[in-house]
């Protein structure tokens, strides 16, 4: 029973879906969205890119408007296809919907992904609704799971390249 209840709370949250990819690679996720704020719709969803993530493209939803914020790379200047970068994405913002309470939908994203295998990248995320917002930005600490949170940030698990 206990099993039940928690794969249930599990679906509550905002997650990536899929949740790990080989590190250094180009990756395709989306954001899950299964509700809304306390029976309202949702109008809009802000996730922040960890750093490390150069390239980020966002999906482009029918109904919705997505807005991309960057931000400066500190220090050493990467380079992605022969090109220096010198910022990159730092948010994106999708508005519009409605997406009601009762029905879930994804938010996608293509990003490539720093080579980093073993460590979690957290993506907080910003829901906004008609009534009310969840601030799905909890990280977890070296003590502590990320089950254990009323409103974890969705986390991507990066594994090694294959040998």
């Amino acid at each position: 029973m206990a099993a039940a209840l928690s794969s249930g709370a599990a679906l509550a949250h905002v997650t990536l879906q899929p949740n790990e990819s080989v590190a250094g690679n180009y990756f395709q996720t989306a954001l899950s969205v299964p509700h809304g704020c306390d029976g309202t719709a949702t109008v809009a969803v802000r996730i922040k890119i960890p750093d490390g993530v150069l390239s980020v493209k966002p999906q482009m939803k029918p109904g919705w408007t997505v807005e991309i914020k960057t931000r400066k790379i500190e220090g050493e200047q990467p380079k992605l296809h022969g090109k220096t970068i010198t910022e990159t994405v730092d948010e994106v913002s999708w508005r519009g919907g409605p997406l009601p309470d009762n029905l879930y939908d994804t938010f996608g994203l293509v990003m490539k992904l720093p080579d980093a295998a073993g460590k979690t990248l957290y993506f907080p995320v910003v829901q906004e609704c008609e009534k009310g917002m969840h601030r799905w930005i909890e990280l977890p600490t070296a003590a502590q799971a990320a089950e254990g949170l009323k409103e974890p940030a969705p986390g991507l698990r990066l594994k090694p390249k294959a040998p």
